[in-house]
């Protein structure tokens, strides 16, 4: 079906997800529920009226007439469904509908925060090649927590009308217009139609948006830190806004109803900066439902990884119709110098903008001002209700936890100086704080212990080089995934660590009750921060590439990554980390090959995980059935950019992957193959054929690698390089082979 038409999902049968909310309403002496029904496909009958027939099924389930209070909303025009709160019993009788195939529980998900896509050499203005008509005409669905429209970020100065593609509305609700830069906003969060608004009151929205496609706004700046002009990737794409999320978190029928809307709406690429609090299987995660579906007609779905690191097996966006984003610390950090009574200088983390004057401040540790009532253990951590505010009031508290200053500044303290284990990012807090490393907060406790009278300064904080960019932030979550042993996630990686863009002054930069800034530009971090980036990038590869599928898009910005190199021992520090290595937008416009995928190709994947054709339904939405010999597919030859597979680890191995690529660069072009093993990897690794001769664009060719190699243990996978390259491009594929205990 061509983009631009009115999008329906085939549903074949009933589709039950259980929500975690509880009404406080009973019936039959049980508590009520919410749970998402999924229907049938849309009839195309003209008097279908998708409205009527879900009331219809919840009266007779029910057995009310009256059933306004039951029916949460519908979903009727890419999704044909509705969420409504229901009885256990109630949902027993549903489930024992004919056709019904299965019944699950969502939940809550949550949220995952200038000079970095200059940093990515996505330059200003004339330096960067773009294509303005085609590039106006992209939409970016922001699917977050609403977006402040005054920002300067999303003025409509010099844009024409919407796209006439565009299918969507401006339901922004009380005190809320959109423009021409701003086309769309939908609320799935107002409990009534009068209290709805898409108005962003926490600024997470805000910041995602203009990090993907905010226009260039100059001076832009965090109290003089980071000064410079922040924008988006593509600053003359459209925006539409899908508010789902509130500082109560994210509901997952929101989440569901917002992929409806969306891609009905006729958005080109989604980003959605959301995490599920677990990882469930694809056929309970919401992202992952409405993921697949945006990209059976064509959209582009990019998802956070999760900020759960730096443990193994954290990464939650695990689906490979999704592209999952990890984050990256960037050329620039923000530092936060200590000056202690003696002189000495210790250099922190901090995107600190008070100021102590200079003024030097007794020092205090948390366990040496702790309530009798609480534990030497809990006082080091600045726990709330653990300390003596009569020993901390006017004084500089030392906490090792990052949440410590916030009970510190509340009895009184002038400020607080953390043990920071990760000092790669650095936090906002809405007093004089300053986050130190391991060896740097035991110098400074050696001081203390050693002074009669100890005192310090925190200085306000300083933009530095940082010289060791790219490497992943401490907090990505790492793979492998813990759903498919044999697709390397996450995808790619992208700056998340420190990322300036706008924010919304009907929120504070903290969460502090103690915070009474109200900022136009915040910074932040997160692999939040990182999703659109990498959605900004495919939305800058599609308007060169407009007819280019999710999965060419995704391919092309994979296989033209940075190389990344393993920091360290173990599989926090490898290709689980970063995926196929740090995104490069320019690189990525011409690719040469890709490795494209298709609905069909999705099911069999699938299939050879072994689900059952009702579970496959519920992802697909369709009469996607799985035969023996689908069933017998492995999954590692899902045509994807990357190669990965786990085994044993005690004994030898023989592998292979089955792939295809497409060639989308040059005609009469003869690629050959490289392998590039790490160092120490005994990996040995054969490819066949060893050259492609590709006649035609969009030609086709496949080729088979196979991976071999003796016992490997479980402590350090093993990695290579495949590089198909053909005088001008470099189509690269990590190859990683891997144990676990």
């Amino acid at each position: 079906m061509a983009k631009g038409t009115t999008f329906f999902f085939l549903f074949s049968s009933l589709l039950v997800l259980f929500l975690s909310s509880v009404s406080a309403d009973k019936d039959d002496h049980e508590d009520q529920q919410v749970y998402i029904v999924y229907l049938g496909a849309l009839p195309s009958r003209e008097d279908y009226t998708p409205m009527s027939d879900h009331m219809s099924i919840l009266q007779e389930v029910t057995g009310e007439s009256l059933i306004e209070n039951r029916l949460v909303r519908s979903y009727k025009r890419s999704f044909n469904g509705f969420a409504a709160r229901l009885t256990e019993s109630e949902r027993k009788k549903i489930a024992g509908m004919a056709g019904v195939v299965s019944v699950f529980p969502s939940r809550k998900l949550k949220l995952q925060t200038t000079s970095s896509w200059n940093f990515m050499g996505l330059k200003e203005g004339i330096k960067t090649k773009r294509n303005p008509s085609i590039e106006s005409d992209t939409i970016i669905g922001v699917i977050d927590t609403g977006i402040y429209p005054e920002s300067n970020s999303f003025s409509d100065q010099g844009f024409g009308p919407p796209p006439k593609k565009w299918k969507g509305t401006c339901a922004g609700g009380k005190n809320f217009t959109c423009n021409n830069k701003v086309i769309g906003a939908r609320d799935y969060k107002a409990k009534s139609k009068a209290n709805e608004s898409t108005r962003d009151y926490s600024g997470h929205g805000t910041h995602t948006a203009s990090t993907a496609a905010g226009n260039a706004v100059a001076n832009s700046n965090f109290y003089g830190l980071g000064n410079g002009t922040a924008r988006g990737g593509v600053p003359a794409a459209r925006i539409a806004v899908y508010k789902v999320c509130d500082n109560e978190g994210c509901d997952g029928d929101a989440i569901i109803s917002a992929f409806d809307d969306a891609i009905a709406d006729g958005v080109d690429v989604i980003t959605i900066s959301i995490i599920l609090d677990d990882i469930p299987p694809f056929e309970e995660d919401p992202i992952a439902i409405g993921g697949f579906h945006a990209m059976a007609v064509g959209v582009l779905t990019v998802n956070a990884a999760g900020n759960n690191g730096p443990k193994i097996s954290t990464v939650s966006s695990t689906a490979p119709w999704v592209f999952s984003v990890a984050a990256s610390i960037t050329n620039r950090a923000f530092m936060a110098k200590v000056v202690l009574g003696d002189g000495k200088i210790l250099i922190g983390r901090s995107v600190n903008t008070y100021d102590l004057n200079g003024t030097k401040y007794p020092l205090v540790y948390g366990k040496s001002a702790a309530l009798s009532t609480c534990s030497e253990e809990k006082a080091r951590l600045c726990e709330p209700k653990c300390l003596d505010g009569k020993l901390v009031k006017g004084k500089i508290v030392l906490c090792d936890s990052s949440k410590g200053p916030i009970e510190a500044q509340k009895l009184g303290a002038v400020g607080s100086i953390v043990k920071n284990p990760e000092p790669d990012h650095a936090f906002i807090r809405s007093f004089p704080v300053s986050f130190l490393s391991n060896d740097d907060y035991k110098s400074l406790v050696s001081y203390m212990n050693s002074t009669k009278d100890p005192k310090a300064t925190v200085l306000k904080s300083e933009e530095i080089s940082n010289q060791t960019a790219p490497i992943v932030a401490s907090f990505s979550s790492r793979g492998p995934s813990s759903i498919v042993s044999d697709i390397l996630k996450p995808d790619i990686t992208a700056p998340g660590v420190e990322i300036l863009a706008a924010y919304s002054p009907d929120s504070t930069p903290t969460e502090s009750e103690f915070d009474t800034r109200h900022v136009k530009f915040s910074v932040m971090s997160g692999t939040s921060m990182a999703c659109p980036h990498v959605a900004g990038v495919a939305a800058y590869v599609k308007t060169f590439h407009p007819k280019w599928s999710p999965s060419m898009i995704k391919s092309a910005i994979m296989t033209t990554a940075w190389p990344m190199n393993a920091s360290g021992p173990g599989f926090v520090s490898t290709e689980f980390a970063y995926g196929s290595g740090h995104v490069d937008p320019i690189a990525a416009i011409n690719p040469g090959l890709v490795y494209e995928l298709t609905k069909a190709d999705h099911i069999t994947f699938l299939c050879g995980l072994n689900y059952s054709s009702d579970h496959i339904r519920i992802i697909s939405g369709d009469n996607s059935t799985c035969t023996k010999e689908l069933s017998k597919t492995l999954p590692r030859n899902l045509n994807y950019p990357t190669m990965s597979a786990k085994v044993s680890g005690t004994e030898p191995f023989n592998i292979t992957f089955q792939r295809t690529v497409t060639n989308v660069g040059m005609k009469n072009s003869t690629y050959k193959a490289k392998v590039v093993t790490s160092p120490g990897s005994k990996l040995r690794i054969k490819v066949l054929p060893r050259v492609l001769s590709m006649k035609s664009i969009n030609e086709k060719q496949s080729f088979v690698v196979t991976v071999s190699g003796d016992s490997i243990g479980t402590k350090q996978p093993l990695s290579a390089n495949l590089i198909w390259f053909d005088g001008t491009h470099n189509v690269r594929s990590p190859i990683v082979v891997y144990a676990m205990s």
